[in-house]
């Protein structure tokens, strides 16, 4: 009688295996590991004086701040409303689920520039909103708080929607049982919920965290690029490299790219300390 299992049926070819193997590693070389190359060679091309220099400069510290101010409120902010929202779609069936499922999504399905132009048109002088907003002397336009919101509207499904996945996923046997028990919804949530969901909340918060200080489209628009004032790092990048002055713009870079790299190693660590 075979004893072959499903794997051994389906096994590639030692010689398909390694052309598989290449083609990602040279796609992954080509796609990512050269851009990665690129920004730290040119950002080091004259030397690491240069290269702290552009970092030290106090443009750049304006934008670090910004960037880092910014994520400060969105990241929070995002994963109270990702939890509340998650915890509302998994648990209850209500009129007006499809449409707040529907909001959800919204920012992974316009554009980040159009979002951006969204707020100018309603906020904006002549917007629906603009003449409020002028009479109570709120300034959100070409402001911190511009920048804010637009940030934080790109970002807000991303707590959502990944622990929406693992909640609908778990089921709310758990939750169940807690009540039966007598627990209060704070007990439920702080006791049963979190501990199940909190992988998925921490890539959540981490890759809210990644796009908010990476944002660049809707930022731009509503920031009036005013320097030292509503330009995020992002932003100062495209600044320096438009006045040629590439070693501060790739400096900059190299810092975006470094939260990269910094947040893909906490994930691949918080996987290990899960399994």
């Amino acid at each position: 009688m075979s004893t072959r299992t499903l794997s051994d049926a389906v096994r590639e070819p030692r010689w398909a295996r390694v052309l598989l193997t290449l083609a990602a590693l040279g796609f992954l070389g080509l796609f990512v590991g050269a851009p990665l190359v690129t920004i730290f060679a040119s950002a080091f091309s004259r030397g690491a004086g240069p290269y702290l220099e552009a970092i030290r400069s106090s443009d750049t510290w304006a934008a670090i701040r910004l960037t880092v101010l910014v994520a400060v409120i969105c990241v929070p902010v995002n994963t109270v409303f990702g939890i509340a929202a998650a915890w509302l779609l998994a648990r209850y069936d209500f009129f007006g689920r499809g449409l707040l499922l529907t909001l959800i999504d919204l920012p992974f399905s316009v554009s980040p520039v159009v979002a951006g132009l969204l707020f100018v048109l309603v906020c904006g002088r002549d917007g629906l909103l603009g003449p409020w907003l002028s009479a109570h002397h709120v300034h959100l336009l070409f402001a911190i708080p511009g920048v804010v919101v637009a940030t934080a509207f790109v970002t807000f499904s991303l707590v959502a929607r990944e622990v929406l996945t693992v909640m609908l996923a778990q089921g709310s046997r758990e939750e169940e049982a807690a009540f039966t028990l007598g627990a209060s919804g704070f007990q439920m949530l702080w006791h049963v919920t979190l501990p199940k969901i909190r992988w998925a909340l921490v890539y959540g918060v981490l890759l809210c965290n990644a796009r908010a200080m990476g944002e660049f489209g809707a930022v731009s628009v509503v920031s009036g690029h005013i320097r030292g004032r509503t330009e995020t790092l992002p932003l100062h990048v495209e600044i320096l490299y438009n006045e040629y002055n590439f070693v501060g713009a790739f400096a900059a870079a190299s810092l975006l790219a470094l939260l990269a790299l910094v947040t893909l190693a906490a994930r691949r660590i918080l996987e290990g300390t899960e399994a």
